[in-house]
């Protein structure tokens, strides 16, 4: 006599990770078309708009599907972490450190994402001042991808890790050494017989 197993034993925690990759890899592309905004992409004609766009819909999509990835965890009959265990850094049994890092940027990138909408009333510098913690963020979300979930180690999801990685570090390297490049300024030119001023 043979038993099957019941596939709902398990599909919750499938959903689960399902949504967790897919709010990786949105929140990647959210951060990696943040970055060629602020880059010389933004720069050609027409390129800037589709850009904040792409960056927009990736980033609330990747809300979204951070919201599903911890609901979803609720319902797993093997896991059981309650709502303490998704929401609390550190209250779950389960891979505690590793879930931390998970939550920690699950409320960084909510916290980013929305100020987005609050500007007005923050200021536009503030704003931008408080964007730049997201490659924090993002670097976060991949050390969570990296260790808690049980295909980890699989070469498929360090495939997926690394096919999002590498071009973000890659511009995120270009940003902060075009950054620390001392802007040349024009050499002031004086009139011919007059003296510069000293």
């Amino acid at each position: 006599m043979t038993t099957t197993a019941d596939p709902w034993a398990y599909a919750w925690w499938l959903m689960s990770r399902a949504a967790g990759v897919t709010a990786f890899a949105l929140a990647s592309v959210a951060v990696l078309m943040g970055l060629m905004m602020a880059g010389r992409w933004a720069r050609r004609p027409g390129a800037g708009r589709a850009l904040f766009v792409a960056h927009q819909h990736a980033a609330l999509g990747a809300l979204i599907a951070i919201a599903v990835h911890a609901l979803t965890l609720l319902a797993d009959p093997w896991l059981h972490p309650g709502v303490a265990g998704v929401a609390v850094p550190l209250a779950i049994a389960y891979r505690p450190a590793a879930t931390a890092l998970g939550i920690v940027a699950g409320y960084g990138a909510a916290l980013l994402g929305l100020t987005y909408y609050a500007r007005r009333w923050i200021g536009r510098r503030r704003w931008r001042q408080a964007h730049r913690a997201t490659i924090v963020v993002w670097a976060l979300g991949a050390g969570h991808a990296l260790t808690a979930g049980s295909d980890a180690s699989t070469p498929w999801m360090r495939a997926i890790l690394l096919a999002m990685a590498a071009p973000i570090a890659a511009l995120f390297l270009a940003r902060v050494l075009g950054a620390r490049r001392p802007v040349r300024r024009p050499r002031q030119t004086t009139d011919a017989g007059t003296a510069p001023a000293g």
